[in-house]
């Protein structure tokens, strides 16, 4: 399965200069957050693909607007293509707006997700907006990470731990990635393309 992740910047190759050639093998594309609404109703149109989504700190036009035919993927573990991704919206608490979470609540909600874990045999891709805990993060209230996430990592081992959130350009896509124990951790800010073999047997 080839997916497009994107998060944090409107990307013009994706936009109002969209290179169909580049992208016309995608299979899924999936959002890590603080991006404009239209902007994924328009990858969706585009590409003809399922999108799966979760909301940044500053997503708070999708209560009212949420991108047409897109996936909310918080706090859900959905099969596609035999591969379960998992959704973890929002970022590190920093000033009392929407989408924040303290650690003792983002932990409490993946506690609740557990048992539907167990259910689905674990987990292949989390899509998230903030990073794991001392993986890509930084060190002000508003950027640091989870340290759930860190044991979600520790836990379940999927293959992929997607996010954006902390803004970097990279002059290589190998910067984007880090490794903790078998998990690929990339940061998507702007867009990635990667894929994953869906009958390799999940660690």
């Amino acid at each position: 399965m080839k997916i497009l992740s994107v998060s944090d910047y409107v990307v013009p190759a994706l936009n109002d200069r969209f290179e169909a050639g580049l992208f016309s093998d995608v299979d899924l594309i999936v959002s890590c957050g603080d991006l404009p609404p239209e902007y994924l109703t328009s990858l969706k149109g585009r590409l003809g693909v399922p999108l799966f989504y979760v909301k940044g700190n500053h997503d708070i036009r999708y209560d009212f607007s949420p991108p047409a035919g897109c996936m909310n993927l918080d706090s859900r573990i959905v099969r596609l293509g035999g591969l379960n991704f998992l959704g973890l919206e929002g970022s590190h608490w920093y000033n009392g707006g929407p989408y924040q979470y303290t650690e003792s609540q983002m932990r409490r909600r993946i506690r609740r997700l557990r048992f539907n874990l167990w259910l689905h045999g674990g987990i292949d891709v989390v899509i998230a907006h903030a990073p794991p805990r001392h993986i890509h993060d930084a060190e002000d209230p508003c950027h640091i990470g989870f340290e759930s996430f860190r044991w979600v990592i520790d836990r379940y081992r999927p293959r992929y731990f997607i996010h954006g959130h902390i803004h970097v350009n990279f002059s290589d896509a190998a910067q984007r990635i880090s490794v903790a124990h078998q998990t690929e951790v990339v940061n998507t800010y702007g867009y990635y393309l990667f894929e994953i073999d869906s009958q390799k047997n999940r660690r």
